[in-house]
């Protein structure tokens, strides 16, 4: 079932909310620059398991309004605020997987982890996405702007380079061309100004406010948040978790999607 939830006045995001009965919920927050449908197999899998799977657009994604402004880390963490209190939900489980993980990571520390029980970070972009002083990890700032620039000039290549980077086992070309398209649907000014919020924005400070369980799941061949990434939140979130994925890139919820889905399901019941 998909609907709309009004976050500011005139600003509307898209939820699909997937078998809305009495299953404990899922909160899946998606990576840039695509939307929630890359959730596909999860979304498949977990109803299964008798979960509650909702999936939703971040603004100027997917189904969502595309406003000019609010693309920083914190607005977008209030738009997920507003989200779970207009669904009344309980207990989230909030799976979150690379900018999305920078963003519930900014959610937990923002908002107290309101609602939210536990926390899976899927290839995160944290605790910083490119370098900078005290932090020699990540894509150089020339790197992400060049980024920047490429989706404001021909963003379909840019999404194609993107793509070829993004999985380490070989796909099919009407699966790479599937992925694609999700990042078509999106605003490419929504597109060019997360990936400033990618460049610019620094979690280091947000990460000792987590409190609640939480694991991290990374792939070894992560090209566009290398492993390093995994290691450092896995020091700098108490109690935390760290599952590696061995024939993994970023896109390890296709890539080794039944390990996945088996992981998150023993992590949530644990």
């Amino acid at each position: 079932m998909g609907y709309f939830i009004t976050v500011e006045q005139n600003v509307n995001i898209f939820v699909e909310d997937i078998d809305p009965g009495q299953g404990k919920p899922i909160l899946f927050l998606h990576g840039w620059p695509a939307n929630h449908k890359m959730f596909e197999y999860q979304f498949n899998h977990f109803p299964k398991l008798g979960y509650r799977c909702i999936g939703l657009d971040y603004r100027g994604f997917g189904k969502s309004d595309r406003p000019w402004k609010g693309y920083s880390y914190n607005r977008i963490a209030d738009d997920i605020r507003i989200v779970i209190d207009t669904l009344r939900l309980e207990s989230v489980i909030l799976v979150a997987h690379s900018m999305g993980g920078a963003i519930a990571i900014r959610y937990m520390a923002r908002h107290g982890g309101h609602k939210v029980a536990k926390l899976a970070l899927l290839g995160a972009a944290a605790p910083a996405f490119t370098q900078r002083q005290g932090y020699p990890y990540g894509k150089t700032k020339e790197e992400v702007n060049k980024l920047i620039e490429d989706t404001y000039t021909d963003r379909p290549k840019m999404l194609e380079d993107f793509g070829d980077i993004f999985f380490e086992r070989y796909l099919t070309e009407s699966f790479k061309a599937w992925f694609q398209s999700l990042g078509l649907e999106a605003s490419g000014h929504a597109t060019a100004m997360c990936a400033i919020s990618l460049r610019d924005e620094d979690l280091r400070q947000d990460l000792v406010k987590i409190s609640i369980p939480t694991g991290i799941f990374h792939g070894k061949h992560d090209k566009i948040c290398p492993f390093v990434f995994a290691e450092l939140l896995q020091a700098g979130i108490k109690g935390s978790k760290l599952i590696p994925f061995e024939y993994s890139g970023h896109g390890l919820f296709y890539s080794e999607m039944k390990k996945l889905n088996k992981e998150i399901a023993q992590f949530i019941v644990s």
